[in-house]
């Protein structure tokens, strides 16, 4: 329980709350015009005490620079070096500007959604979205620490990330591409297996069992500011992941006498950076490959995985063994993403449902 006193100012008598905070310290607050405002505010304290939920003004002071800072630090612990940059980079160009200065406390929901919706008229849906993380994550944090009751930034609605096209080639396509490459063991391994770029320079001869045609995934080679970082896959599991028959000869040949511990792909000593978009080996392959089959479609590396994904399917993969090969958290996550693959099989399962039927009826006539 706490107690209110009165006081005098130049504009008259006002009132202020004494109270023990959760703590065993004490507090007060004053500039109350009458005792009867004063003894609500005290009530308001007295039941947040009593139900845990006290939040404490002075903590509610905090910047959301200081908090963020923090955030940072602990992201950093937890991430990829890819995925921080991203995060680093949203957090110092979009959010510190704009909230670094801000205490936590007089954070609005109305501000916040004003400055999503001037954020996403000038930058990208996803560079938005990522940026309003960054914010929200750290109010979250302001919450959990008691030092505001709700999250204000939550329930601010975001811009839809556009969907992007993605690129399948069929067999013949990725045979054209691979002729035309000056790598084409790795164009050929990238689209019969859905590995990562990464995933695929970052492989060791150690890692490649051949008696199986498998290879063993646990190693993820990544450019972060032009530095090669080696870590694990992406969602921080290894996986076996087999390669066709056709491939067991490119495979040899790409490991030659090379030793267990060297790379697979390239010289063996230095992973093989993604070539440039603008002027690599890969957009070459692509350019002379629309001179042969003027039909043939821009793509990028990472389109190769998908090109693996859309040829295990139509081989009559099932979603749990793509899910398996592409290395993805869940099958529900390689459904969302080859939702469009999948309806080919609906219609496959209904035409095999038919025909079922049919021989059925034909059965019971006989």
């Amino acid at each position: 329980m706490g107690s209110v006193h009165p006081y005098k100012t130049a504009a008259g008598k006002k009132y202020y709350v004494r109270y023990r905070k959760p703590d065993g310290t004490n507090a007060a607050k004053r500039g109350f015009r009458t005792k009867l405002e004063a003894q609500t505010y005290l009530a308001t304290v007295d039941v947040s005490i009593s139900a845990n939920q006290y939040i404490d003004p002075n903590a509610a002071r905090i910047r959301i620079g200081e908090l963020g800072k923090v955030w940072l630090e602990d992201q950093a612990a937890v991430m990829k070096p890819s995925s921080f940059h991203s995060l680093e980079s949203s957090w110092r160009i979009h959010v510190e500007p704009a909230w670094g200065k801000v205490q936590v406390a007089a954070v609005r929901f109305s501000d916040v959604r004003a400055w999503v919706t001037e954020l996403a008229a000038q930058r990208s849906a996803t560079t938005t979205i990522r940026s309003y993380g960054i914010l929200a994550g750290i109010l979250d944090v302001a919450v959990k620490d008691r030092r505001i009751a709700e999250n204000p930034a939550r329930g601010v609605k975001l811009p839809r990330k556009a969907k992007k096209r993605r690129v399948y080639l069929s067999h013949d396509q990725v045979t054209l591409l691979a002729s035309e490459s000056s790598q084409p063991t790795l164009i050929l391994f990238l689209a019969y297996t859905g590995l990562r770029w990464g995933e695929a320079t970052g492989l060791r001869v150690r890692d490649v069992l051949l008696e199986r045609r498998r290879v063993h995934v646990q190693e993820n080679a990544v450019t972060v500011n032009g530095q090669i970082h080696v870590g694990t896959p992406k969602t921080h599991e290894t996986r076996t992941v087999p390669y066709p028959e056709f491939l067991d000869a490119n495979i040899r040949s790409a490991i030659g006498h090379k030793r267990a511990a060297e790379l697979l792909f390239g010289d063996g000593q230095v992973h093989m950076r993604l070539p440039s978009s603008q002027s690599g080996w890969f957009v070459g392959a692509v350019k002379r490959a629309r001179r042969v089959d003027p039909s043939f479609p821009e793509l990028s590396p990472h389109d190769l995985r998908h090109t693996a994904a859309s040829l295990a399917i139509s081989a009559g993969a099932n979603v749990k063994a793509v899910q398996r090969m592409l290395g993805h958290a869940s099958a529900a996550m390689t459904l969302d993403t080859y939702a469009d693959l999948f309806d080919d099989d609906l219609d496959n399962v209904a035409d095999a449902l038919s025909r079922a039927r049919s021989r059925s009826h034909v059965r019971a006539s006989v």
